[in-house]
C-alpha cells in the first residue's frame, strides 16, 4: 500500500535545565520568534515561529548530549521505518507517539505522524 512522508523539520535537541534560555539564543540566530512552551511529566518543548516554507523547527529538553536531528512526518509511519529500513536505517525505538531512528551514517531522526497533508510542499507518495 502508498504512503506519503516529507521533511517536517528540525528539532534542537538541548541537554539544559533552561529550555527558554535556549529558545532566546536560537530564535536570535536564526532569526525566529519564540513560540509556544510546553513543559510535561517528562518533557519540555518550545516551538520557534517564522520558519522558512512551513517547516517545524522547536527545542526539546534532552537527557543526552546536545545536538540537532530531523523528523520526517508520514501519513503510514511503520510503512516509512520499513521503506527506510530497507535503504540501510534502524529502529532504535518507539517514543511517546513517534520512530526513533538511526541512519547507516549514525545519525538519528525521528518518524512522525503527518498532521496536515493538505498544508506546505507536497509529501512524495512511495509505493
Amino acid at each position: 500500500m502508498a504512503h506519503r512522508s516529507r521533511l517536517s523539520g528540525f528539532l534542537i535537541d538541548c541537554e539544559t535545565g533552561d529550555l527558554l534560555s535556549a529558545a532566546t539564543f536560537w530564535s536570535q540566530a536564526l532569526g525566529l520568534t519564540v513560540g509556544g512552551h510546553e513543559v510535561g511529566e517528562t518533557s519540555e518543548y518550545v516551538g520557534l515561529e517564522g520558519t522558512p516554507a512551513g517547516l517545524n523547527v522547536g527545542l526539546q529538553r534532552v537527557t543526552h548530549p546536545s545536538r540537532v536531528h530531523l523528523d520526517i512526518e508520514a501519513d503510514d509511519q511503520d510503512a516509512e521505518a520499513a521503506r527506510l529500513e530497507a535503504l540501510g536505517a534502524k529502529r532504535i525505538g518507539w517514543v511517546k507517539r513517534w520512530w526513533v531512528m538511526e541512519a547507516p551514517t549514525g545519525h538519528r531522526f525521528c518518524i512522525v505522524k503527518m498532521e496536515k497533508p493538505d498544508e506546505g510542499p507536497p509529501p512524495t507518495v512511495w509505493k
